[in-house]
């Protein structure tokens, strides 16, 4: 086990100390149906991220969808939920243990912080709009995530020295301009459904300030 993957495990773990959702237990007792979709967004988060494509060993490219998990659940909540993914891509073999704090660092973390960022910017400094949530938080938020994972992962590889920058480059990075619209598109279609059919499952949708006549 290298320094880099001990640094990655103590800065993840410290993480989610520190951020541990105070709310998420009491929530999970009081609330049966939420049980329920807690179940279902590590079950399709499993889903998406156990069909992986990549060229290189560990240089792995699937669909994150930790921007409709952070609109749904908020960010903290978002980081626990993925944890559970993360044992299960271990415990089946599709990701060495030794990798798992740096993995959750680069496809969890961060990712679900800078979604959340792009989805508190929206909110403060444009109108207040389902098609702005939809398409901003949405749609253009999870394409700029899905390339900061890529890059993170690739930033990690390299500085690590298991492949050259330019092995990186040609079978990993450049493959984040293939995936960000499939990713985008996604994200932004299971957003939609649910601000329209299923709007409370959103934990950052306001109908009173999305869906107000005024706006």
């Amino acid at each position: 086990m290298g320094s880099w993957q001990i640094a990655g495990m103590l800065i993840a773990s410290v993480w989610l100390v520190l951020y541990y959702p105070q709310e998420l237990l009491p929530k999970l007792r009081a609330e049966p149906g939420y049980q329920h979709f807690v179940f279902a967004s590590i079950v399709a988060l499993s889903l998406f991220w156990s069909v992986q494509a990549g060229i290189k060993d560990g240089l792995n490219l699937h669909f994150l969808l930790m921007t409709t998990l952070v609109l749904c659940h908020g960010w903290r909540i978002a980081c626990w939920i993925a944890l559970a993914p993360l044992i299960l891509l271990i415990g089946f073999g599709k990701l060495p243990w030794q990798d798992g704090g740096l993995y959750m660092l680069c496809s969890v973390m961060l990712p679900a912080l800078f979604s959340y960022t792009l989805f508190l910017a929206s909110y403060r400094y444009l109108n207040r709009h389902l098609f702005v949530y939809i398409f901003v938080a949405g749609f253009f938020a999870a394409a700029l995530t899905i390339v900061l994972q890529i890059s993170l992962t690739a930033l990690w590889f390299g500085l690590e020295g298991r492949y050259s920058w330019q092995e990186i480059i040609d079978n990993y990075w450049l493959l984040a301009l293939l995936l960000w619209f499939p990713e985008a598109l996604l994200n932004g279609s299971a957003i939609t459904l649910m601000a329209i059919y299923r709007p409370h499952w959103l934990r950052t949708f306001y109908d009173r300030e999305y869906l107000s006549p005024e706006r």
